[in-house]
């Protein structure tokens, strides 16, 4: 399937590298997908979902946020607030291709960031969560005693996925002031919850505080024996399969650029 590969410009002005993957067929929506905590819009899950849902004709953008990836600037300075900027500037990097976004998809702390950025994008008619916090400030669970190192020093390296990622005391301090429970129950769109029972790094409590905040319409769908990054390929489609179908019974959610706004790698 057709896919464009461009940049745009992030909340600090750096280039944040993009991936549009286009349907060959009729497009339904566009949506705009958020990756998981320090992970990358390649990581297996996104790229799959993305790949699912063009099949079933959505246009889906996924990018890397400020600092991973391709994208430019140091993950080390950005926070949940930048992540925040940078959707919505992903969103408008859209409108300007006349494809705003109906549909915004995050995962993990991606989706908290989604349902903090919704009420800035206001083509939005529905909201997909998978596996998010409820409160921001749960990622930094996973940072063990290396919270004293990054506040002695204001920055220090954790270890997530066998990885060493560089973490700023501002991101840590940005994460514990965040209460998104008032964006929630003012989103004023669709909402979809996926989270695994089993998820053991994000509880399905999280999925559960998230879905009492929000007013109807709303709808909570497990992902059964997923884990947290939904790294089988089984249960990456399940997940856009579903999302697929719940959209086509919210009526509103389709905002189909013209023919001519297309744009073909």
């Amino acid at each position: 399937m057709p896919t464009e590969r461009f940049t745009f410009p992030g909340h600090g002005g750096h280039d944040l590298a993009a991936r549009l993957d286009l349907p060959d067929g009729p497009h339904v929506a566009t949506a705009l997908l958020a990756h998981c905590f320090t992970c990358g819009k390649d990581i297996a899950a996104a790229r799959r979902i993305a790949t699912r849902l063009a099949a079933q004709g959505f246009a889906v953008l996924r990018f890397d946020f400020t600092g991973l990836g391709h994208s430019g600037g140091e993950f080390e300075n950005t926070t949940f607030t930048s992540n925040v900027t940078d959707l919505v500037a992903a969103a408008d990097a859209l409108a300007a291709r006349d494809m705003a976004p109906a549909l915004l998809i995050g995962h993990s702390l991606g989706g908290a960031a989604i349902l903090r950025a919704a009420g800035r994008i206001p083509s939005a008619k529905a909201v997909v969560t998978i596996g998010a916090p409820f409160d921001p400030a749960h990622v930094t669970h996973n940072f063990g005693d290396a919270l004293d190192r990054i506040a002695r020093h204001g920055a220090g390296e954790v270890q997530l996925g066998g990885r060493a990622i560089r973490i700023g005391q501002s991101f840590i301090d940005d994460v514990k002031a965040e209460k998104l429970a008032p964006d929630i129950a003012s989103l004023g769109k669709a909402l979809l919850v996926l989270h695994a029972p089993r998820d053991a790094t994000v509880g399905i409590d999280n999925a559960t505080r998230i879905f009492m905040a929000a007013k109807h319409p709303k709808s909570f769908v497990t992902l059964d024996d997923a884990d947290h990054l939904v790294s089988r390929p089984q249960d990456a489609d399940y997940a856009a399969d579903v999302i697929a179908s719940w959209r086509a019974n919210i009526s509103t959610c389709a905002t189909p650029p013209p023919p001519s706004a297309r744009r073909r790698a």
